[in-house]
């Protein structure tokens, strides 16, 4: 739709996370430990290990502390009772998806669902929204490069879309390929400042400076709740959107 972007919900919600800088740790450690549980510890073999390793190193987190996580996933430590689940919901008019990693349900849940209440929300059943999203290998790459380069690159891993932001590159690929294109992508010295498996809506649903303002309050809140990794929404933000001081 003409003045809107997917690049301003990446915008908005990195803006989300960046505000909360206390929090990286904490969620870049859950991740560790469980990508190591689920995967194993040699990120030669596990793919996701990789990226959040790559992730752990471009935050500057100490080599003991990622070490520590990554034994915690691979022995019987904290990691036992750690486990991931996905809440939907509702926003003001979006669909909403929040995922978390917990060793406690009944309190992620009772804390999550206070944060979609709070500002007009409501916490959905499982499927009430997730049908609504997929997940998709997101790239940010610095702009100084070769577009046709990363195109052909993008293209070898069935990438399904380039967008240019004006700063940067935004590269979709099928979330199986994000780690061995961005490993591709460096071998060519191509830089890339970012790479995550996320959830894409489908159909956006456009939203104008009041609406907009009114949904950034429920997932900045959301984002605050300590068991939150990662929060999604189908909003789709106009380009020259900017919440309120």
């Amino acid at each position: 739709m003409a003045g809107h972007s997917k690049w301003a919900n990446i915008k908005h919600r990195k803006a989300r996370q960046d505000a909360k800088r206390g929090k990286i740790y904490t969620k870049l450690i859950r991740e560790l430990t469980v990508a190591a549980k689920s995967g194993g510890g040699d990120p030669n073999d596990n793919p996701r290990l990789r990226l959040a390793l790559d992730k752990a190193n471009s935050e500057n987190m100490p080599k003991d502390t990622i070490n520590r996580a990554i034994e915690r996933g691979t022995g019987a430590g904290e990691a036992g009772n750690l486990e991931e689940i996905t809440y939907e919901g509702y926003g003001p008019g979006v669909a909403v998806l929040v995922e978390a990693m917990t060793d406690n349900r009944n309190r992620t849940v009772a804390d999550v669902r206070h944060a979609f209440t709070k500002f007009g929300g409501n916490l959905g059943t499982d499927g009430s929204v997730s049908y609504l999203f997929n997940k998709i290998g997101l790239v940010i790459i610095e702009k100084y490069q070769d577009e046709d380069t990363v195109m052909e690159t993008l293209l070898d891993f069935d990438g399904e879309d380039l967008e240019d932001t004006g700063d940067n590159f935004i590269a979709t690929v099928p979330f199986q390929n994000l780690s061995t294109f961005v490993e591709k992508l460096k071998d060519q010295g191509i830089k890339v400042e970012n790479a995550e498996v996320t959830m894409k809506a489908d159909t956006a649903v456009p939203v104008d400076q009041e609406m907009g303002e009114k949904v950034l309050r429920i997932l900045d809140f959301l984002d605050e709740v300590d068991d939150v990794q990662e929060v999604h929404s189908n909003a789709e933000f106009p380009v020259d959107f900017k919440p309120a001081e």
